[in-house]
Parts: structure tokens; sequence; C-alpha cells
């Protein structure tokens, strides 16, 4: 189909009538301007362009629709009325093509309104053939990587983005005429801070300076207050080197406001007017329906302290809980997982997130953080254990994170020093002491409240958008070439390049590791790698070959215990002695593909053993912090917060677990969970085969 199409676009071209040599087209109308306003336009001359999207033939008269930014109308195409040799090239045009259309407005005998065309001319041809109409375009790999073709097919889509594009006028209209200045900071710097996330690094060759992409908006904008700006804010796309899941994309975009002479008060004031306002505007009321949940903005905003929040769904009250040493035992009786690094702030904002965070349905100002967890935030003058800060809350979700600015320098300092031996110690999401804009606190910013929003979680609640991809227009993904793996590895399997039949037995193998390792965490870990190899041979398709998967993830740390110096060359040798054939060596030893063996992995089983082998010693060494000391209660939303904490298992290499995402073709969130559902799937098994 797509050559007949190359074919007439040549035929075009070899008569002198190239339609991409069109510059302009003379379009008067839309659709919607036809069809809302008949009785003013019956019988007059319109002329209009779009993708024609249905073409019916019939004989010397013909319709087709023609669809354009704002619908669909239908046109009736007559021989007698456009020409013989027009009539001839328009029964040659294809659906896809855009067209212009100059003709008269009319009603069909069965009442629907049209245009009567006198000329089309082609404008220009399309040489891809369109997702037939009645499916339209379903996969979602598909449709977000060409959203282009998704705008065509389905009109929902295009409404959603026409509704995000109106949230953000709103937005800008509202802050415009509170007296807001709208302005623009660097995107390129040289410390990302005001905000705890790893940044994207990039290099500026001109100046020879390593500089990284901005996490957040704030010292810069924090910086114009202290220039006596007094009222700004900025709209704009910040970007967090972390992972992929339905309420995250590494770069998003990012509303952060600030405001001179007021507190997080003022902030909760103006964010509970603003939010009422876009939704009355957008859709107008302020009721919301999001997955069958509806959310009254018209009511006065929920107000709870963090403190008294926990109280009431747990009925601790950390009000009389004032030591460390108290507030782990409190959790430890609740079951609540906690780090030794913890301070009592943070076990407090542990109970927040475990037993209070999806309960906030309803828009809920969450006041009053613990200090431990707010580096840039005024303290309460009545409690210097919190802050004076808010998050808002609705769906469960957080929708912004507001402060009564810090602005004393003297203890501005002392936090990010704080800071700084935070990311000494390996925390990658660390702020770093920043003399500029300490150096702009001394100089004096008055007192003030700011708030940073995501604007992408706003427009998923108020376009009823189940994931956050559904609202942006082009989200980040894995480039083609590790999204076609699967079609690579049938070609592999095709060719007699995957795994071969196992030439030891499960049991034998069994043995042969536990002669070779005495410790239990090691064979533990050799158990656990090869459950994970056989659940995810059989969920990967592979399920023939899930037992040659197993074997191989029980032998694959067989030289570990006893030879850590010559892990992966002394295995050859122990193997070929048991029997175990080139293959299963050659793929045992390709999981330390760039530590302690230059044998690459290739087969999408190598793959699999190279990525889940440091992820599950991550994954056992987070469920060991947990009261249950199971993987079976833990979220994915929890390891994924172990996985960040970079001071958390720290030998448990994050750029091998990546780098073996990466391999695969998965997004990392998509490994975490196939191997947190692997091991989960089979602690019990495990277990029975420890004792």
């Amino acid at each position: 189909m797509e050559q007949v199409r190359a074919e007439k676009l040549r035929e075009l071209q070899a008569n002198g009538k190239d339609p991409f040599v069109i510059t302009t087209y003379d379009q008067t109308h839309h659709s919607t301007d036809i069809l809302n306003h008949f009785e003013e336009l019956e019988g007059k001359e319109v002329s209009i362009a779009g993708r024609m999207m249905l073409k019916r033939i019939m004989g010397k008269a013909s319709f087709c629709h023609i669809q354009d930014r704002e619908g669909m109308i239908q046109v009736y195409v007559a021989r007698d009325s456009i020409g013989e040799e027009p009539y001839a090239e328009f029964k040659k045009m294809d659906i896809g093509d855009i067209v212009g259309i100059k003709g008269t407005v009319f009603k069909t005998k069965t009442g629907e309104t049209s245009v009567h065309a006198s000329t089309l001319t082609l404008l220009s041809k399309s040489l891809q053939v369109l997702p037939e109409k009645y499916h339209g375009i379903t996969d979602t790999d598909a449709r977000y990587r060409q959203r282009y073709v998704d705008l065509i097919m389905n009109e929902d889509v295009k409404e959603t983005f026409i509704k995000r594009s109106k949230i953000i006028s709103t937005i800008r209209k509202f802050l415009d005429e509170k007296g807001f200045m709208e302005v623009e900071t660097p995107m390129l710097v040289s410390n990302a801070g005001g905000a705890s996330a790893r940044p994207f690094e990039t290099h500026f060759n001109a100046l020879d300076e390593d500089l990284k992409l901005r996490i957040s908006l704030e010292l810069y904008l924090k910086r114009l207050i202290v220039g006596g700006l007094e009222k700004v804010y900025e709209i704009g796309r910040v970007f967090r080197n972390e992972g992929l899941d339905t309420r995250h994309n590494p770069e998003f975009t990012l509303m952060e406001l600030y405001q001179a002479y007021t507190d997080y008060n003022g902030m909760m004031d103006l964010t509970e007017e603003m939010f009422r306002h876009v939704a009355k505007e957008v859709l107008g009321t302020t009721t919301i329906v999001y997955n069958g949940v509806e959310m009254d903005l018209g009511k006065p905003f929920k107000r709870v302290r963090m403190l008294d929040a926990i109280k009431e769904y747990t009925g601790v009250d950390f009000e009389k809980i004032d030591t460390l040493e108290e507030a782990r035992a409190i959790a430890k009786e609740k079951g609540v997982a906690f780090e030794e690094r913890h301070k009592r702030g943070d076990i407090i904002n542990l109970f927040f997130e475990e037993f209070c965070e999806d309960k906030m349905i309803q828009p809920t100002f969450v006041m009053d953080h613990p200090i431990e967890i707010s580096p840039l935030t005024k303290k309460k003058p009545s409690d210097p254990r919190y802050v004076e800060r808010f998050e808002m809350y609705m769906n469960g979700w957080e929708m912004c994170n507001a402060y009564s600015e810090l602005n004393d320098p003297i203890d501005q300092r002392e936090r990010f020093k704080a800071q700084d031996a935070l990311a000494d110690a390996g925390d990658e999401e660390a702020n770093h002491t920043d003399e500029d804009f300490l150096n702009a606190l001394e100089i004096g910013m008055p007192p003030t409240g700011g708030i940073g929003y995501g604007i992408d979680r706003l427009c998923m609640l108020l376009t009823d958008s189940p994931a956050i991809r559904d609202v942006l227009l082009f989200p980040t993904m894995k480039t083609l070439g590790g999204a076609r793996t699967a079609a690579k590895q049938t070609e592999k399997k095709e060719e007699g390049k995957t795994a071969k039949e196992s030439t030891i037995s499960k049991d034998d193998a069994l043995a042969l590791l536990k002669k070779y390792n005495k410790e239990p965490f090691h064979i533990q870990h050799g158990l656990t790698v090869a459950a994970v190899m056989k659940w995810l041979a059989k969920e990967l398709g592979y399920g023939d070959e899930a037992d040659y998967w197993e074997i191989v993830g029980l032998l694959h740390d067989i030289d570990f215990e006893n030879w850590p110096e010559e892990h992966c060359k002394k295995a050859p040798e122990l193997l070929k002695e048991a029997g175990v054939s080139d293959d299963m060596i050659h793929a045992i030893c390709s999981h330390g593909y760039g530590l302690c063996s230059d044998v690459e992995p290739e087969l999408e089983m190598e793959k699999v053993l190279f990525a889940a082998d440091e992820l599950t010693g991550l994954t056992w060494s987070a469920a060991l912090m947990r009261p249950s000391k199971s993987t079976k209660d833990m979220e994915l939303s929890s390891l994924k917060k172990k996985f960040k904490d970079k001071r958390f298992a720290a030998g448990c290499s994050r750029d091998v677990i990546k780098d073996g995402a990466e391999k695969l073709g998965w997004e990392l969130d998509e490994l975490l969970d196939k191997v947190l559902k692997a091991m989960q799937a089979s602690e019990d098994e495990i277990s029975e085969q420890m004792q």
C-alpha cells in the first residue's frame, strides 16, 4: 500500500502536479465554524483545509470527511461541479491526504451540514497508511512514540491537550491579575539546587565546564525577590534523573512562585483560590471526577498538621514522643521500616507516607513538617523542631509544596553544610552549598512565601488521565533500538542463538553450589537469582528454557565465596570439572561483564542475569529492613526509595542495575517491578530449600 502511494506521488510529480511545491492555502473557516453557524453560512462560499479521513466513491458523485484542528465535516464532491479531470484525481486520493476545498455550505437530504465542493486541491500527499479508523491506534507505546498519529486518530487525546493548554493559560492569567510577574531563569546551571533529586549532567564546550540541568526553579526566583521584584513566577521544564512511572517523567513542567511579605498561610489562601478558579474556567465546575472519585474544590480546603493527621489515622501522638529512641520503638511496633540514619523527624514523615498520604483524597493542606526533611524552610517560632511548610494533597497525590522561605543566611549556610555532608556520604539527591545564593541572602531577602506546583499532575486530575504520559505530548521513551529487543530475540530463536539444553540437573547444580559455598547468605543469593531467572523465563515467553535459566542462576556465583578475587575466572574451571556445557559457562561468566569478565551478555537470558544479580541483593537488603523481614509486603515505591538512596546497601551497584535494564530495553521501574514480583512469588520456595 505504501508503494502504491509512492507511485501516485511520482505520477503527480511527473505531470507537474507535485503537492509539495504548494506553500499556502487560503483557509477561511474551520469545521466547527460551519457546523455552529449554518444559518449564517448556508449558500455562501467557504474555504476549508484538513486531512481526509473517510472517502466514499459513488459513481459521478462522492463524499469525503475532512478533519481539521477543530473537528470533522462532510464534503460532497461531484464530477459536474469540479470537472472530470479533477474528479478523476480525487478518486485517486488516499485516506490521510491533506486537501484544500472551496465550496458552498448546504445540508444533504439526511440533514447533515456539508460543503459542496467547487474546487479541490491536494496540499500534501500521505505516504504512510493511517491505522484503521474503527480500532484506531490502541498500542500504548505506539501512541506515545507517534503522538502525531494519536492526535489524528483519537479525538479525546486532542481534547486532553487542548485542555492542558487552557489550564496553563488560565493559571498565567490568574497570576498576572494578582500582580505576579512571569520570568525565565537558567536551565543550565553549575549547582542544581532547590530540591532533593539527582540531576542530569552535561558539558559546555565553549567554556569547557561541566553543567547540570536544573532540578528546581527556586534559588534563582528567590534571587529576584532579593532584587525587589516582590511577586514572581515561572512555568518551565525541570529535569530529574530518576525513574519512570504513572506520575513521574524525568522532564516535567513545574511552576514556582514567590511573594514577598507573606508566609505559608498566604500561599495556602492563594493556592485554594487558584485551584478553584482553574477548575471553574476549564471544566465549568469546581467538582472534579478522577477515575470515578469525586473531589470538591468548591468547599474550603481542609488544613491539618502532619502530627494531627498521623494521630487521626494511627492513634500515635508524636507530641508525646520526644526522643529518637521512643520514635524508633513506636515505628517497630507499627511496622514502619526505618534506617539507622533516620532521625525523629524522618520517622514522623515515614509514618505520614505509610498511613496517611493515600487517605488525602479531598483537597487537604498538610502543614508543619519536621525540620529534618525541610532544609530551606523557616522554623516555627513556637516549636523549632518543625517548620512553616505545607504540602497540598488531592487523590492521595502531592500537588504542591510550600514554605515560609528561610531568609536567614547564617541558618541557611548551616543547613547547606548538613546537605554537603549527606552528599559526601553518597546521597546523590542532596543539595550543595550555593555561595551566590547565600550572598543574595546576605544582601537581604524580605519575609517570603514560596510554592512549587506539579503542573502535569494537575493536568492529569482535570483531564481524568491515568498516567503522566497521557498529558505530555512527547513523554520520555526508550529509543526504538531498545524497544525492538523482543523482535531481535525472536530472530535469535530462529537462528538457534538462544539457550541450549542443560547438561546438569537442578539437584546436581544445587549440590555444586553448596559444595563451594557454606555461608547461608551466598546460598540464599544463588537460590534467589535462580528463582527470579525461572520466573522471568516464563514471564518473557521462554518457558521451555526455564530450567536452563534457573540452573544458570544457581551457579552464577559458584566461585565467589572462596575466590572473590578470581570471580568469573575460577568458575569455568569448577564448572567444566562438573560437566557443565560451554554455553552455560559462557552465560554464567557474562553476568560479571565490565567488572570481572570480558564476556558480554548477548542472549535475553544473559541480560536478565546481568540485571537481576545486583538487584536481588538490593531487594533482599531492603526486605531485611522491614519488620516482616520479607519481600511479600514490600511495595514497588518502597524499593524505588531504597534504590535512590545510594547510602543504603552501597555494595549493590545501581549503575549495573541501570545498565542491565538498558541492555534489556526496559525502563528501570519495569525491571524493579518484575524482579520484586518474582521474589515475592518465590520466597516460600527459597525458604524451604534453605532448610
